[in-house]
């Protein structure tokens, strides 16, 4: 059973200070922030890089809560080694493995954002971030509630023919990373599956580029992809998916 709403804390910090006020609490090791008001709102599950859920996963939940999400930040690495978790998800991708560790806990946690009432369970999305991004990516291959998805230098799923059962996606790599090649073969596979997408390489930038952070900080890349993905969501989650009204 999902924990009532606790106390409302009012957050005005970062980029989300210029929307006012808006409520943040946490369930067990996962962060959600929620407009200001009854709703219900369009949703996402946000899921952080290997250094695990931080204050700059907070703050882009709370980034898109003013934006009118509700954003929920988890955690899978909670009670648990690092290095092990990683460890798994890698061998796991590797294998070609579609549910391999991490990719359950981001299924339940989008139930668990999914049954709050403030929330519209037909209007989910995911955004994720290195390690986050290769997991929403492949998490994507195998559930059909996901609205769309925004992966940031995310390595793509094996099989690639999974790839055709993707939802949406907005993806955004760095010019030079481990990841880079991934953009080609989404845009062969999404292509030839006819699924939206908007996939960009941003050629100066480096591999952490969104984390305002962190030295690779990369300003207009960063501005860029974020309006790109405020866009596609506004199309793709914020209206709902065709046939869900």
């Amino acid at each position: 059973m999902v924990p009532p709403l606790q106390a409302a804390s009012l957050v005005t910090s970062g980029p989300a200070r210029e929307t006012g006020i808006m409520r943040t609490e946490s369930l067990g090791r996962s962060y959600l922030a929620l407009p200001d008001g009854p709703g219900p709102f369009p949703g996402v599950v946000v899921v952080h890089e290997a250094s695990g859920l931080n204050d700059n996963i907070r703050d882009i939940c709370r980034r898109f809560t003013a934006e009118g999400y509700a954003a929920l930040g988890v955690d899978l690495f909670a009670g648990r080694n690092r290095a092990v978790c990683m460890a798994r998800m890698f061998a796991g991708g590797m294998a070609g493995n579609l549910d391999y560790y991490g990719v359950p806990a981001l299924k339940a946690a989008l139930g668990q954002l999914a049954s709050r009432p403030q929330v519209d369970g037909a209007r989910i999305g995911a955004i994720g971030f290195c390690l986050g991004g290769s997991i929403v990516l492949t998490w994507a291959c195998t559930d059909n509630r996901l609205a769309a998805i925004a992966p940031f230098y995310g390595a793509a799923p094996r099989p690639r023919k999974a790839i055709r059962r993707m939802c949406p996606v907005v993806g955004s790599w760095p010019g030079k990373d481990f990841t880079t090649k991934a953009a080609g073969v989404l845009e062969t596979e999404l292509t030839a599956a006819g699924i939206p997408h908007d996939l960009k390489i941003y050629p100066g930038a480096r591999h952490a580029f969104f984390n305002d952070q962190w030295r690779a900080y990369h300003p207009a890349a960063a501005a860029d992809s974020w309006q790109r993905v405020l866009a596609f969501f506004a199309e793709h989650v914020r209206r709902g998916p065709p046939g869900r009204g």
